[in-house]
Protein backbone atom coordinates (compact mmCIF):
# COMPACT_ATOMS: atom_id res chain seq x y z
CA UNK A 1 0.00 0.00 0.00
CA UNK A 2 0.94 3.59 -0.56
CA UNK A 3 0.50 4.78 3.03
CA UNK A 4 1.36 8.51 2.00
CA UNK A 5 -1.56 8.68 -0.79
CA UNK A 6 -5.72 8.94 -0.70
CA UNK A 7 -7.56 9.06 -3.55
CA UNK A 8 -11.04 10.48 -3.39
CA UNK A 9 -13.72 11.98 -5.84
CA UNK A 10 -16.44 14.15 -4.56
CA UNK A 11 -20.17 13.31 -5.92
CA UNK A 12 -23.04 15.30 -5.54
CA UNK A 13 -26.06 16.74 -7.32
CA UNK A 14 -25.61 20.09 -9.03
CA UNK A 15 -26.32 22.89 -7.21
CA UNK A 16 -25.32 20.52 -3.54
CA UNK A 17 -22.54 23.07 -2.91
CA UNK A 18 -19.61 20.33 -3.98
CA UNK A 19 -17.31 22.79 -5.74
CA UNK A 20 -17.53 25.12 -2.51
CA UNK A 21 -16.88 22.77 0.11
CA UNK A 22 -13.56 21.31 -2.38
CA UNK A 23 -12.66 25.19 -2.17
CA UNK A 24 -12.29 25.29 1.13
CA UNK A 25 -10.67 21.91 1.32
CA UNK A 26 -7.97 23.61 -0.62
CA UNK A 27 -7.65 26.87 1.03
CA UNK A 28 -7.21 25.15 4.29
CA UNK A 29 -4.73 22.76 2.80
CA UNK A 30 -1.03 22.69 4.36
CA UNK A 31 -0.23 23.67 0.76
CA UNK A 32 -2.47 25.77 -0.28
CA UNK A 33 -0.65 29.00 -2.29
CA UNK A 34 -2.16 30.17 -5.29
CA UNK A 35 -3.79 32.93 -6.10
CA UNK A 36 -7.41 32.86 -5.90
CA UNK A 37 -10.25 33.85 -8.85
CA UNK A 38 -12.08 37.34 -8.68
CA UNK A 39 -13.33 37.22 -5.29
CA UNK A 40 -11.96 34.60 -4.28
CA UNK A 41 -14.36 31.43 -4.27
CA UNK A 42 -14.63 28.94 -6.59
CA UNK A 43 -11.34 28.17 -7.01
CA UNK A 44 -12.37 24.40 -9.07
CA UNK A 45 -14.94 26.27 -11.54
CA UNK A 46 -12.16 28.36 -13.32
CA UNK A 47 -14.19 28.06 -16.55
CA UNK A 48 -16.23 30.86 -17.43
CA UNK A 49 -19.23 29.07 -18.29
CA UNK A 50 -18.99 26.75 -15.16
CA UNK A 51 -19.25 30.17 -12.94
CA UNK A 52 -22.13 31.57 -15.00
CA UNK A 53 -24.16 28.42 -14.78
CA UNK A 54 -23.18 27.24 -11.16
CA UNK A 55 -22.39 24.06 -12.33
CA UNK A 56 -19.33 21.69 -13.12
CA UNK A 57 -18.59 21.12 -16.56
CA UNK A 58 -15.04 19.62 -16.91
CA UNK A 59 -14.16 16.66 -14.64
CA UNK A 60 -11.04 18.67 -12.61
CA UNK A 61 -8.21 17.37 -10.34
CA UNK A 62 -6.30 18.95 -7.02
CA UNK A 63 -3.94 17.26 -4.51
CA UNK A 64 -3.76 18.97 -1.04
CA UNK A 65 -1.92 17.83 1.74
CA UNK A 66 -3.01 17.07 5.17
CA UNK A 67 -0.43 15.98 8.05
CA UNK A 68 2.10 14.92 5.60
CA UNK A 69 -0.14 12.57 3.09
CA UNK A 70 -1.46 13.64 -0.19
CA UNK A 71 -4.56 13.54 -1.03
CA UNK A 72 -5.91 13.53 -4.60
CA UNK A 73 -9.18 14.84 -5.42
CA UNK A 74 -11.73 14.61 -8.06
CA UNK A 75 -14.42 16.86 -8.89
CA UNK A 76 -16.51 15.62 -11.21
CA UNK A 77 -19.58 16.97 -13.40
CA UNK A 78 -22.92 16.83 -11.41
CA UNK A 79 -24.99 17.21 -14.47
CA UNK A 80 -26.72 14.17 -16.29
CA UNK A 81 -25.07 15.34 -19.62
CA UNK A 82 -21.56 15.09 -18.52
CA UNK A 83 -21.81 11.78 -16.19
CA UNK A 84 -19.96 10.02 -18.26
CA UNK A 85 -16.98 11.13 -17.16
CA UNK A 86 -18.36 10.49 -13.34
CA UNK A 87 -18.38 6.73 -14.17
CA UNK A 88 -14.69 6.89 -15.73
CA UNK A 89 -13.45 8.60 -12.28
CA UNK A 90 -14.45 5.49 -10.26
CA UNK A 91 -11.82 3.78 -11.29
CA UNK A 92 -9.22 6.34 -10.18
CA UNK A 93 -10.15 6.66 -7.10
CA UNK A 94 -10.29 4.60 -3.89
CA UNK A 95 -13.13 6.11 -2.18
CA UNK A 96 -15.70 8.76 -2.29
CA UNK A 97 -17.07 12.06 -0.59
CA UNK A 98 -20.66 11.67 -0.65
CA UNK A 99 -22.15 15.50 -0.69
CA UNK A 100 -26.12 15.93 0.51
CA UNK A 101 -28.03 19.16 0.32
CA UNK A 102 -29.68 19.04 3.98
CA UNK A 103 -33.08 20.32 3.26
CA UNK A 104 -33.39 18.33 -0.48
CA UNK A 105 -32.32 15.03 0.38
CA UNK A 106 -30.23 12.55 -1.95
CA UNK A 107 -31.37 13.28 -5.55
CA UNK A 108 -31.12 11.59 -9.17
CA UNK A 109 -27.41 12.04 -9.76
CA UNK A 110 -26.68 11.44 -6.31
CA UNK A 111 -28.26 7.58 -7.07
CA UNK A 112 -26.41 7.32 -10.44
CA UNK A 113 -23.14 8.00 -8.97
CA UNK A 114 -23.27 6.63 -5.82
CA UNK A 115 -24.60 3.42 -7.39
CA UNK A 116 -21.30 3.55 -10.01
CA UNK A 117 -19.41 3.74 -6.38
CA UNK A 118 -20.77 0.83 -4.28
CA UNK A 119 -20.49 -1.58 -7.73
CA UNK A 120 -16.54 -0.82 -7.67
CA UNK A 121 -16.28 -1.60 -3.85
CA UNK A 122 -15.70 2.10 -2.57
CA UNK A 123 -16.35 3.10 0.62
CA UNK A 124 -17.79 6.75 0.99
CA UNK A 125 -18.21 9.30 3.42
CA UNK A 126 -20.99 11.24 3.62
CA UNK A 127 -21.28 14.99 4.14
CA UNK A 128 -24.58 16.42 4.50
CA UNK A 129 -23.86 19.97 3.38
CA UNK A 130 -25.49 23.45 3.73
CA UNK A 131 -26.87 22.73 7.48
CA UNK A 132 -27.28 26.68 7.64
CA UNK A 133 -30.07 26.64 5.45
CA UNK A 134 -33.48 27.59 7.24
CA UNK A 135 -35.43 24.47 5.75
CA UNK A 136 -32.28 21.97 6.58
CA UNK A 137 -33.51 18.98 8.15
CA UNK A 138 -30.39 17.12 8.21
CA UNK A 139 -31.86 13.69 10.03
CA UNK A 140 -34.16 13.22 7.28
CA UNK A 141 -31.59 13.81 4.69
CA UNK A 142 -29.34 11.27 6.83
CA UNK A 143 -32.54 8.98 7.00
CA UNK A 144 -33.14 9.40 2.94
CA UNK A 145 -29.05 8.50 2.46
CA UNK A 146 -29.28 5.73 4.27
CA UNK A 147 -32.07 3.67 2.60
CA UNK A 148 -30.55 5.05 -0.74
CA UNK A 149 -27.14 2.98 0.33
CA UNK A 150 -29.63 -0.36 1.30
CA UNK A 151 -31.37 0.32 -2.19
CA UNK A 152 -28.35 0.37 -4.64
CA UNK A 153 -27.17 -3.32 -2.60
CA UNK A 154 -24.22 -1.49 -0.54
CA UNK A 155 -22.57 -4.10 1.75
CA UNK A 156 -22.83 -3.50 5.49
CA UNK A 157 -19.56 -2.58 5.65
CA UNK A 158 -20.68 0.35 2.42
CA UNK A 159 -23.77 1.32 4.68
CA UNK A 160 -21.67 2.01 7.72
CA UNK A 161 -20.71 5.00 6.77
CA UNK A 162 -19.06 8.01 8.75
CA UNK A 163 -21.31 11.03 8.52
CA UNK A 164 -20.02 14.96 8.47
CA UNK A 165 -21.83 17.87 8.86
CA UNK A 166 -20.54 20.94 7.10
CA UNK A 167 -21.42 24.10 5.90
CA UNK A 168 -19.53 24.83 2.79
CA UNK A 169 -19.76 28.38 2.70
CA UNK A 170 -18.34 28.87 5.57
CA UNK A 171 -15.66 26.65 5.11
CA UNK A 172 -16.64 24.27 8.57
CA UNK A 173 -17.19 21.16 9.35
CA UNK A 174 -17.97 19.08 12.18
CA UNK A 175 -19.19 15.56 13.87
CA UNK A 176 -22.60 16.94 14.65
CA UNK A 177 -25.10 19.22 12.99
CA UNK A 178 -24.28 22.62 15.26
CA UNK A 179 -22.51 25.37 12.78
CA UNK A 180 -21.65 26.85 16.42
CA UNK A 181 -19.47 23.95 17.82
CA UNK A 182 -17.32 23.79 14.08
CA UNK A 183 -13.71 25.72 13.56
CA UNK A 184 -13.03 24.49 9.95
CA UNK A 185 -12.62 21.42 7.75
CA UNK A 186 -10.29 19.76 9.63
CA UNK A 187 -13.04 16.88 11.16
CA UNK A 188 -13.27 16.44 7.39
CA UNK A 189 -9.69 15.16 6.88
CA UNK A 190 -9.49 13.55 9.50
CA UNK A 191 -11.81 11.38 8.40
CA UNK A 192 -10.58 10.75 5.34
CA UNK A 193 -6.93 9.88 6.57
CA UNK A 194 -8.77 7.60 8.91
CA UNK A 195 -11.43 5.53 6.78
CA UNK A 196 -10.15 6.06 2.70
CA UNK A 197 -8.08 3.13 2.34
CA UNK A 198 -4.57 3.95 0.86
CA UNK A 199 -4.36 2.80 -3.04
CA UNK A 200 -2.91 -0.88 -2.99
CA UNK A 201 0.06 -1.48 -5.15
CA UNK A 202 2.03 -4.68 -6.82
CA UNK A 203 5.42 -3.97 -6.52
CA UNK A 204 6.35 -6.79 -8.74
CA UNK A 205 3.91 -5.43 -11.41
CA UNK A 206 5.32 -3.77 -14.47
CA UNK A 207 4.17 -0.65 -15.29
CA UNK A 208 0.58 0.41 -16.05
CA UNK A 209 -1.43 3.15 -16.24
CA UNK A 210 -5.03 3.30 -17.73
CA UNK A 211 -6.15 7.12 -19.34
CA UNK A 212 -9.34 7.95 -17.64
CA UNK A 213 -9.18 12.27 -18.55
CA UNK A 214 -7.59 14.04 -21.96
CA UNK A 215 -6.50 17.77 -21.44
CA UNK A 216 -4.78 20.22 -23.88
CA UNK A 217 -1.50 22.31 -23.69
CA UNK A 218 -0.59 24.91 -26.19
CA UNK A 219 3.00 24.25 -25.51
CA UNK A 220 2.93 20.24 -24.52
CA UNK A 221 -0.19 19.28 -26.92
CA UNK A 222 -2.70 16.50 -25.78
CA UNK A 223 -2.35 15.18 -22.11
CA UNK A 224 -3.67 12.08 -20.65
CA UNK A 225 -4.11 12.24 -16.90
CA UNK A 226 -5.11 8.36 -15.11
CA UNK A 227 -4.41 6.65 -12.05
CA UNK A 228 -0.42 4.99 -12.17
CA UNK A 229 -1.45 1.28 -11.12
CA UNK A 230 2.11 -0.24 -10.92
CA UNK A 231 5.45 0.86 -12.21
CA UNK A 232 6.99 3.68 -12.28
CA UNK A 233 7.08 7.17 -14.59
CA UNK A 234 9.94 9.54 -15.38
CA UNK A 235 10.34 11.67 -18.24
CA UNK A 236 11.41 10.96 -21.24
CA UNK A 237 10.83 7.18 -20.41
CA UNK A 238 10.09 4.76 -23.15
CA UNK A 239 6.37 3.51 -22.72
CA UNK A 240 4.15 1.25 -24.75
CA UNK A 241 1.17 2.63 -26.10
CA UNK A 242 -1.60 0.60 -26.49
CA UNK A 243 -5.26 1.36 -27.51
CA UNK A 244 -8.54 0.06 -27.30
CA UNK A 245 -7.87 -2.42 -30.11
CA UNK A 246 -5.48 -3.99 -28.31
CA UNK A 247 -2.64 -2.64 -31.38
CA UNK A 248 0.57 -1.58 -29.57
CA UNK A 249 2.88 0.97 -30.55
CA UNK A 250 6.52 2.69 -28.78
CA UNK A 251 6.22 6.01 -27.77
CA UNK A 252 8.75 8.50 -25.55
CA UNK A 253 7.21 10.77 -22.90
CA UNK A 254 8.22 14.14 -23.03
CA UNK A 255 6.57 15.54 -19.80
CA UNK A 256 6.00 13.51 -16.45
CA UNK A 257 3.22 15.88 -14.20
CA UNK A 258 1.86 15.55 -10.74
CA UNK A 259 -0.68 17.56 -9.23
CA UNK A 260 -0.19 20.42 -6.65
CA UNK A 261 -3.00 22.67 -5.19
CA UNK A 262 -5.22 23.19 -8.72
CA UNK A 263 -1.50 23.22 -10.27
CA UNK A 264 0.52 20.28 -12.44
CA UNK A 265 3.97 20.75 -12.08
CA UNK A 266 6.77 18.35 -13.37
CA UNK A 267 8.04 15.71 -11.29
CA UNK A 268 11.07 13.67 -11.91
CA UNK A 269 9.35 10.27 -10.69
CA UNK A 270 5.98 9.68 -10.26
CA UNK A 271 5.18 5.96 -7.39
CA UNK A 272 2.50 3.77 -8.00
CA UNK A 273 -1.01 4.65 -6.73
CA UNK A 274 -0.91 8.52 -7.22
CA UNK A 275 -2.32 10.50 -10.02
CA UNK A 276 -0.37 12.27 -12.60
CA UNK A 277 -0.47 13.71 -16.26
CA UNK A 278 1.96 12.89 -19.29
CA UNK A 279 2.45 14.08 -23.06
CA UNK A 280 4.14 12.89 -25.62
CA UNK A 281 1.60 10.77 -27.31
CA UNK A 282 -0.71 12.45 -29.84
CA UNK A 283 -2.77 10.06 -30.51
CA UNK A 284 -3.88 9.16 -27.18
CA UNK A 285 -7.41 8.60 -26.06
CA UNK A 286 -9.52 7.35 -23.34
CA UNK A 287 -9.46 4.23 -22.05
CA UNK A 288 -6.13 3.43 -23.50
CA UNK A 289 -3.23 1.78 -21.55
CA UNK A 290 0.51 2.86 -21.44
CA UNK A 291 2.62 0.03 -20.22
CA UNK A 292 5.92 -1.26 -19.78
CA UNK A 293 8.30 -1.44 -23.48
CA UNK A 294 9.62 -4.63 -22.09
CA UNK A 295 6.89 -6.11 -20.75
CA UNK A 296 3.23 -4.81 -22.00
CA UNK A 297 0.39 -5.70 -20.29
CA UNK A 298 -3.25 -4.15 -21.40
CA UNK A 299 -5.90 -3.00 -18.51
CA UNK A 300 -9.38 -3.32 -19.12
CA UNK A 301 -10.60 -0.72 -21.40
CA UNK A 302 -13.13 1.70 -20.15
CA UNK A 303 -16.54 1.85 -21.31
CA UNK A 304 -17.48 5.15 -23.29
CA UNK A 305 -21.02 5.50 -23.09
CA UNK A 306 -22.63 6.28 -26.24
CA UNK A 307 -24.23 9.41 -27.52
CA UNK A 308 -28.04 9.86 -27.41
CA UNK A 309 -28.60 13.12 -29.18
CA UNK A 310 -27.48 14.60 -32.39
CA UNK A 311 -27.73 17.91 -34.05
CA UNK A 312 -26.55 19.08 -37.87
CA UNK A 313 -23.64 21.96 -37.10
CA UNK A 314 -23.26 23.89 -40.53
CA UNK A 315 -21.87 26.74 -41.65
CA UNK A 316 -23.71 29.90 -41.45
CA UNK A 317 -25.44 31.46 -44.50
CA UNK A 318 -27.38 33.75 -43.30
CA UNK A 319 -27.66 37.60 -44.90
CA UNK A 320 -25.64 38.59 -41.61
CA UNK A 321 -23.00 36.05 -42.42
CA UNK A 322 -19.51 37.46 -41.13
CA UNK A 323 -20.79 40.19 -39.65
CA UNK A 324 -20.59 39.51 -36.00
CA UNK A 325 -18.13 36.48 -35.94
CA UNK A 326 -14.39 36.38 -36.41
CA UNK A 327 -14.38 32.46 -37.76
CA UNK A 328 -16.99 31.60 -40.59
CA UNK A 329 -15.18 29.30 -42.50
CA UNK A 330 -16.07 25.59 -42.73
CA UNK A 331 -12.44 24.76 -42.66
CA UNK A 332 -12.57 26.86 -38.91
CA UNK A 333 -15.48 25.26 -37.53
CA UNK A 334 -15.00 21.53 -38.84
CA UNK A 335 -11.06 22.10 -36.77
CA UNK A 336 -12.40 23.46 -34.02
CA UNK A 337 -15.54 20.16 -33.96
CA UNK A 338 -12.06 18.11 -34.48
CA UNK A 339 -10.15 19.30 -31.32
CA UNK A 340 -13.42 19.29 -29.29
CA UNK A 341 -13.70 15.68 -30.08
CA UNK A 342 -10.14 15.04 -28.65
CA UNK A 343 -10.82 16.14 -25.43
CA UNK A 344 -14.74 15.47 -25.08
CA UNK A 345 -14.81 11.24 -26.04
CA UNK A 346 -18.50 11.61 -25.09
CA UNK A 347 -18.70 13.72 -28.41
CA UNK A 348 -19.05 12.07 -31.91
CA UNK A 349 -17.90 14.07 -35.01
CA UNK A 350 -19.45 12.59 -38.30
CA UNK A 351 -19.03 13.97 -41.75
CA UNK A 352 -21.50 14.67 -44.50
CA UNK A 353 -21.55 14.45 -48.48
CA UNK A 354 -22.04 18.57 -47.63
CA UNK A 355 -18.25 20.01 -46.87
CA UNK A 356 -20.48 22.59 -44.69
CA UNK A 357 -22.08 20.28 -42.43
CA UNK A 358 -21.20 17.85 -39.59
CA UNK A 359 -23.70 15.97 -37.71
CA UNK A 360 -22.31 16.18 -33.59
CA UNK A 361 -23.98 13.71 -31.60
CA UNK A 362 -23.65 14.12 -27.40
CA UNK A 363 -25.09 13.10 -24.35
CA UNK A 364 -27.88 15.48 -23.99
CA UNK A 365 -29.30 19.01 -25.37
CA UNK A 366 -27.01 20.77 -22.74
CA UNK A 367 -23.84 18.75 -23.70
CA UNK A 368 -24.28 19.85 -27.53
CA UNK A 369 -25.20 23.49 -26.07
CA UNK A 370 -22.10 23.46 -23.89
CA UNK A 371 -20.21 23.33 -26.81
CA UNK A 372 -22.29 25.90 -28.82
CA UNK A 373 -21.26 28.59 -26.21
CA UNK A 374 -17.76 27.74 -25.81
CA UNK A 375 -17.46 28.26 -29.72
CA UNK A 376 -19.41 31.31 -30.00
CA UNK A 377 -17.14 33.20 -27.32
CA UNK A 378 -14.32 32.06 -29.35
CA UNK A 379 -15.35 34.26 -31.96
CA UNK A 380 -17.28 31.68 -33.81
CA UNK A 381 -20.37 31.79 -36.12
CA UNK A 382 -22.68 29.27 -37.31
CA UNK A 383 -25.59 27.61 -37.53
CA UNK A 384 -27.27 24.30 -35.73
CA UNK A 385 -30.51 22.56 -36.70
CA UNK A 386 -32.72 20.41 -34.62
CA UNK A 387 -31.43 18.11 -31.91
CA UNK A 388 -32.62 14.38 -32.67
CA UNK A 389 -32.47 11.13 -30.89
CA UNK A 390 -30.36 8.31 -31.98
CA UNK A 391 -31.96 5.18 -32.28
CA UNK A 392 -30.50 1.74 -32.94
CA UNK A 393 -31.22 -1.61 -34.31
CA UNK A 394 -30.34 -4.52 -31.85
CA UNK A 395 -31.41 -8.15 -32.83
CA UNK A 396 -33.72 -6.34 -35.59
CA UNK A 397 -35.86 -4.39 -32.71
CA UNK A 398 -35.49 -0.83 -33.23
CA UNK A 399 -34.55 0.62 -29.67
CA UNK A 400 -34.12 4.53 -28.93
CA UNK A 401 -32.65 6.00 -25.42
CA UNK A 402 -35.16 6.44 -22.51
CA UNK A 403 -34.95 8.66 -19.92
CA UNK A 404 -35.25 8.82 -15.49
CA UNK A 405 -37.01 12.07 -14.74
CA UNK A 406 -37.24 13.13 -10.98
CA UNK A 407 -39.73 16.08 -10.32
CA UNK A 408 -40.58 18.57 -7.98
CA UNK A 409 -43.89 20.13 -8.09
CA UNK A 410 -46.19 22.34 -5.77
CA UNK A 411 -49.33 20.45 -5.52
CA UNK A 412 -51.57 22.21 -7.60
CA UNK A 413 -49.57 21.12 -10.19
CA UNK A 414 -49.66 17.88 -10.29
CA UNK A 415 -52.47 16.48 -12.42
CA UNK A 416 -50.96 18.65 -15.41
CA UNK A 417 -47.56 17.27 -15.54
CA UNK A 418 -48.67 13.81 -14.95
CA UNK A 419 -50.52 14.81 -17.93
CA UNK A 420 -48.26 15.88 -19.79
CA UNK A 421 -46.07 13.19 -19.61
CA UNK A 422 -48.67 10.51 -20.62
CA UNK A 423 -49.33 12.45 -23.74
CA UNK A 424 -45.52 11.84 -23.82
CA UNK A 425 -45.34 8.17 -23.20
CA UNK A 426 -44.22 8.85 -19.96
CA UNK A 427 -44.72 5.95 -17.23
CA UNK A 428 -44.58 6.88 -13.92
CA UNK A 429 -42.48 5.24 -11.29
CA UNK A 430 -42.93 7.00 -7.95
CA UNK A 431 -45.16 9.53 -6.59
CA UNK A 432 -44.83 11.19 -2.97
CA UNK A 433 -46.14 14.09 -1.45
CA UNK A 434 -43.73 15.94 0.84
CA UNK A 435 -46.19 18.84 2.46
CA UNK A 436 -46.57 21.83 -0.18
CA UNK A 437 -44.61 19.98 -2.71
CA UNK A 438 -45.05 16.52 -4.49
CA UNK A 439 -42.24 14.19 -6.18
CA UNK A 440 -42.63 12.54 -9.15
CA UNK A 441 -40.41 9.87 -11.32
CA UNK A 442 -41.22 8.89 -14.89
CA UNK A 443 -39.20 6.62 -17.40
CA UNK A 444 -40.04 8.54 -20.29
CA UNK A 445 -38.41 8.41 -23.93
CA UNK A 446 -35.52 11.18 -24.87
CA UNK A 447 -37.23 12.36 -27.96
CA UNK A 448 -40.50 12.94 -25.22
CA UNK A 449 -38.78 15.62 -23.52
CA UNK A 450 -37.45 17.59 -26.15
CA UNK A 451 -38.73 20.69 -26.01
CA UNK A 452 -40.47 20.05 -22.94
CA UNK A 453 -38.36 22.37 -20.53
CA UNK A 454 -39.79 25.49 -21.86
CA UNK A 455 -43.14 24.33 -21.24
CA UNK A 456 -42.39 22.24 -18.17
CA UNK A 457 -41.17 26.31 -16.53
CA UNK A 458 -44.68 27.27 -17.96
CA UNK A 459 -47.04 24.85 -16.88
CA UNK A 460 -45.66 25.15 -13.25
CA UNK A 461 -44.95 28.68 -13.26
CA UNK A 462 -41.87 28.47 -12.67
CA UNK A 463 -41.71 26.85 -9.49
CA UNK A 464 -41.00 23.18 -10.98
CA UNK A 465 -37.70 21.51 -10.68
CA UNK A 466 -36.56 18.79 -13.18
CA UNK A 467 -33.80 16.35 -13.35
CA UNK A 468 -33.15 13.81 -15.80
CA UNK A 469 -30.43 11.43 -16.45
CA UNK A 470 -30.07 8.42 -18.84
CA UNK A 471 -31.84 5.28 -18.40
CA UNK A 472 -30.73 2.58 -20.99
CA UNK A 473 -31.74 1.87 -24.48
CA UNK A 474 -35.22 0.33 -24.76
CA UNK A 475 -37.41 -0.86 -27.83
CA UNK A 476 -39.19 2.77 -29.25
CA UNK A 477 -42.45 3.02 -27.83
CA UNK A 478 -45.49 4.58 -30.10
CA UNK A 479 -45.70 7.70 -32.07
CA UNK A 480 -45.57 11.31 -29.56
CA UNK A 481 -48.30 13.51 -30.46
CA UNK A 482 -46.46 16.94 -30.07
CA UNK A 483 -48.59 19.98 -30.42
CA UNK A 484 -47.24 21.86 -33.62
CA UNK A 485 -46.29 25.58 -33.59
CA UNK A 486 -46.40 28.05 -35.84
CA UNK A 487 -43.85 31.04 -35.91
CA UNK A 488 -43.83 34.72 -36.89
CA UNK A 489 -41.72 35.26 -39.53
CA UNK A 490 -40.21 38.62 -41.04
CA UNK A 491 -41.39 39.54 -44.52
CA UNK A 492 -38.71 42.52 -45.25
CA UNK A 493 -35.07 43.52 -43.83
CA UNK A 494 -34.29 46.52 -41.70
CA UNK A 495 -35.13 47.06 -38.48
CA UNK A 496 -38.30 46.10 -36.14
CA UNK A 497 -39.97 49.24 -35.12
CA UNK A 498 -42.48 49.75 -31.84
CA UNK A 499 -44.95 49.91 -34.54
CA UNK A 500 -44.25 46.99 -36.55
CA UNK A 501 -44.17 45.13 -33.29
CA UNK A 502 -47.30 46.29 -31.82
CA UNK A 503 -49.46 45.25 -34.72
CA UNK A 504 -47.54 41.55 -34.55
CA UNK A 505 -47.63 41.02 -30.66
CA UNK A 506 -52.01 40.57 -30.95
CA UNK A 507 -50.42 37.61 -33.05
CA UNK A 508 -48.26 35.75 -30.55
CA UNK A 509 -45.24 36.37 -28.52
CA UNK A 510 -42.25 38.15 -29.98
CA UNK A 511 -39.12 37.62 -29.54
CA UNK A 512 -37.47 40.43 -30.42
CA UNK A 513 -37.31 44.13 -29.49
CA UNK A 514 -37.75 47.16 -31.01
CA UNK A 515 -34.73 48.30 -33.04
CA UNK A 516 -33.16 45.08 -33.75
CA UNK A 517 -31.96 44.23 -36.70
CA UNK A 518 -34.17 41.47 -39.06
CA UNK A 519 -33.98 40.06 -42.50
CA UNK A 520 -36.34 38.32 -44.27
CA UNK A 521 -37.14 34.49 -43.35
CA UNK A 522 -35.76 35.30 -39.71
CA UNK A 523 -38.51 33.56 -36.59
CA UNK A 524 -39.62 37.38 -34.90
CA UNK A 525 -41.89 35.63 -32.40
CA UNK A 526 -43.98 32.11 -32.06
CA UNK A 527 -47.73 32.08 -33.45
CA UNK A 528 -51.01 31.75 -31.24
CA UNK A 529 -51.89 29.43 -33.96
CA UNK A 530 -50.22 26.57 -35.19
CA UNK A 531 -48.85 28.18 -38.57
CA UNK A 532 -46.24 29.97 -39.56
CA UNK A 533 -47.08 33.54 -39.79
CA UNK A 534 -45.41 36.38 -42.05
CA UNK A 535 -45.07 39.85 -40.30
CA UNK A 536 -43.96 42.95 -41.65
CA UNK A 537 -42.11 44.13 -38.00
CA UNK A 538 -40.09 46.70 -39.64
CA UNK A 539 -43.36 48.73 -41.14
CA UNK A 540 -43.27 52.93 -40.19
CA UNK A 541 -46.23 54.64 -38.99
CA UNK A 542 -47.61 56.95 -41.55
CA UNK A 543 -48.02 60.07 -40.59
CA UNK A 544 -51.05 62.57 -41.95
CA UNK A 545 -52.67 65.63 -40.39
CA UNK A 546 -55.29 63.64 -38.93
CA UNK A 547 -55.78 62.27 -36.08
CA UNK A 548 -58.57 60.07 -34.48
CA UNK A 549 -60.26 60.52 -31.32
CA UNK A 550 -58.75 57.90 -29.25
CA UNK A 551 -55.56 57.08 -31.57
CA UNK A 552 -52.90 55.27 -29.34
CA UNK A 553 -54.45 55.42 -25.67
CA UNK A 554 -54.19 52.34 -24.35
CA UNK A 555 -51.54 50.35 -26.96
CA UNK A 556 -48.52 49.32 -25.25
CA UNK A 557 -45.70 47.14 -26.58
CA UNK A 558 -45.49 44.35 -23.99
CA UNK A 559 -41.45 43.30 -23.11
CA UNK A 560 -40.45 40.16 -25.45
CA UNK A 561 -39.52 36.50 -24.54
CA UNK A 562 -35.64 36.64 -25.19
CA UNK A 563 -34.71 32.93 -26.33
CA UNK A 564 -31.41 32.19 -24.55
CA UNK A 565 -29.42 29.39 -26.89
CA UNK A 566 -30.87 26.53 -24.65
CA UNK A 567 -34.47 27.67 -25.35
CA UNK A 568 -33.75 28.55 -28.95
CA UNK A 569 -32.55 25.12 -29.55
CA UNK A 570 -35.71 23.13 -27.49
CA UNK A 571 -38.40 25.74 -30.10
CA UNK A 572 -37.13 24.93 -33.43
CA UNK A 573 -38.77 22.78 -35.87
CA UNK A 574 -37.55 20.89 -38.71
CA UNK A 575 -37.47 23.47 -41.45
CA UNK A 576 -36.18 25.60 -38.69
CA UNK A 577 -31.96 26.62 -37.68
CA UNK A 578 -30.54 28.40 -34.64
CA UNK A 579 -28.00 31.33 -35.86
CA UNK A 580 -25.42 31.74 -33.44
CA UNK A 581 -22.61 34.00 -33.49
CA UNK A 582 -20.69 35.99 -30.48
CA UNK A 583 -23.22 38.83 -30.22
CA UNK A 584 -26.35 37.12 -31.22
CA UNK A 585 -29.08 34.01 -31.35
CA UNK A 586 -31.52 34.02 -33.72
CA UNK A 587 -34.14 31.83 -35.11
CA UNK A 588 -34.44 31.47 -38.80
CA UNK A 589 -36.06 29.52 -41.36
CA UNK A 590 -33.80 27.15 -43.83
CA UNK A 591 -35.35 28.11 -47.03
CA UNK A 592 -35.77 32.12 -46.22
CA UNK A 593 -37.88 32.13 -49.22
CA UNK A 594 -40.03 29.85 -48.43
CA UNK A 595 -44.00 31.00 -48.67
Amino acid sequence: MSPNIRNIAIIAHVDHGKTTLVDALLKQSDNFTMKVNGNGDLIMDNNELERERGITILAKNAAITYKGVKINIVDTPGHADFGGEVERIMSMVDGVILLVDAKEGPMPQTKFVLKKAIEAGHKAIVVVNKIDKPAARCQWTLDETFSLFIDLGASDEQAHFPVVYASGLAGKAGLVADLATMKDVTPLFDKILEYIPAPVVDETAPLQMITINLAYDTYKGKMAIGRLHSGTLKPNQQVMHINRAGVMKKAQLTNVMIFDGMNRKEATEVVAGDICAIAGIPDISIGETIADINDPRPLTPIKIDEPTIKAVFMVNKSPFVGKEGQYITSRNIKERLERETETDVALKMEETEDSDRWIMSGRGELHLAILIEKMRREGFELAVGKPQVIFKEIDGVKMEPFELVSIEVPNESTGVVIQDFGQRLGEMRHMNQDGPITKLEFSIPTRGLIGYRSDFMTRTKGLGIMNTIFDAYKPMKGEITKLPHGSLIATEAGESTNYGLLLAQDRGVLFIAAGTKIYAGMVVGKNAKDMDLRVHVGREKQLTNFRAKNEGIGAFLEAPTLMTLEDSLEYISDDEIVEVTPKSIRIRKMDLKAK
